[in-house]
This record gives structure tokens, C-alpha cells and sequence, in this order.
């Protein structure tokens, strides 16, 4: 039986569109759901035209209630991959899911993370900062944003002419080819790897 994972996302879905492509026809990986906060999310229209099963939840349920943890044991989840999902997440669905939802993140860790730095905004940071490189973080879950442990680094070089826009697109490179690899070698308890 294949191991099933939920996506969440927030926005376009790129990462998510990856990740489903890359599992589409796996026998040991499968994509089950596809969770968002936002009921015009774009990735929300990727997961239905792939297939995969979808789940709007809204700010009250999800940080009042465990009702998301029924839905997810209710399809055998077991292992969630946050791929642009903006909330927090809190306490008792790490719990639930020790060491089992991965993050990815558009920058470095432990520099550029915290609440708010997502997407332009970390790019923009980097750029202001004067950085040389910036790169990808993916990391495990926990009740802080950006603070789990890292599982996976890789960079890009960050030029002097380079604007934000150039950074995101070297950053987002990275993101689509490594995020659907890593979370197969931590499924399949292989040693992570660039």
C-alpha cells in the first residue's frame, strides 16, 4: 500500500504541482488531499484536474478544534508536505504528526524566517541584505514558524544586479527540483540527499 500524504498550500500551488507530478504514478508515494485555507486558492484547480481530493478549511476550525486531524486520519495520512501554506501550525496537529510535515522555505534558514517572510518578502530581504547566495531550507514542523529542524539546504548564487524577481526565479528552481525528492527520501527512509 502506498503511504499517503496531504499537501497544503495557500496560493498558485507550483510546489504542489510538482509534488503530485512526481508521485502521479508511484506505487510506494500517493498525493490523497490537498488542503487549503483559501477557497479561490489555484492550487485547489490543479489538485482537482489531477485528481487528487480537496479540503477547505477555515482560521476558527483549524485553530479551535482538531477537526482537521479527523480528516486527515479518516484518509490514512501519514506524512503532510506545507508547500506555500501561510498559518502557523499549531500545537496539536505537530502532535498528531511528530516529525512527519516537512516545510519548504525560499531562503536559507536560520536567516529570512519568522512570521511574514514568505514569498517577495524574503527575496526582497535578501536583496536588501546584501546577501552573495540564498537557496531553499526544508525543514521539519514545529509550533514555531521556520524554527524545525533542517532536513535539506541548497543554494543559488545571488548576483549584484539581481533583483528580488531574479532571485525568486532561481529560488523557485530549486524549490520544484528538490521538494518532490526529499520528501521521497524521507518516505522511503532514505539518507537525504542533493
Amino acid at each position: 500500500m502506498p503511504v499517503s500524504i496531504a499537501v497544503f498550500a495557500s496560493g498558485t500551488g507550483s510546489n504542489a504541482r510538482r509534488i503530485m507530478q512526481h508521485f502521479q504514478h508511484s506505487d510506494a508515494v500517493q498525493v490523497r488531499l490537498v488542503v487549503s485555507n483559501k477557497a479561490d486558492a489555484g492550487v485547489l484547480e490543479i489538485a482537482r484536474d489531477m485528481g487528487v481530493e480537496t479540503l477547505v478549511i477555515n482560521r476558527t476550525e483549524f485553530y479551535h478544534s482538531e477537526t482537521i486531524v479527523e480528516e486527515l486520519r479518516r484518509r490514512d495520512i501519514r506524512f503532510i508536505a506545507l508547500a506555500g501554506f501561510l498559518w502557523l501550525i499549531p500545537e496539536y496537529l505537530v502532535q498528531a504528526f511528530p516529525r512527519a510535515i516537512v516545510n519548504i522555505h525560499p531562503a536559507l534558514l536560520p536567516k529570512f524566517g519568522g512570521k511574514g517572510m514568505y514569498g517577495a518578502h524574503v527575496h526582497e530581504a535578501v536583496k536588501q541584505a546584501g546577501e552573495t547566495e540564498s537557496g531553499i531550507t526544508i525543514h521539519y514542523v514545529d509550533e514555531h514558524y521556520d524554527e524545525g529542524q533542517p532536513v535539506f539546504q541548497a543554494r543559488c548564487p545571488v548576483l549584484p544586479t539581481d533583483t528580488a524577481t531574479d532571485i525568486a526565479r532561481r529560488v523557485l528552481e530549486l524549490e520544484h527540483r528538490h521538494f518532490p525528492l526529499v520528501i521521497e527520501q524521507l518516505l522511503l527512509n532514505l539518507p537525504v540527499v542533493g
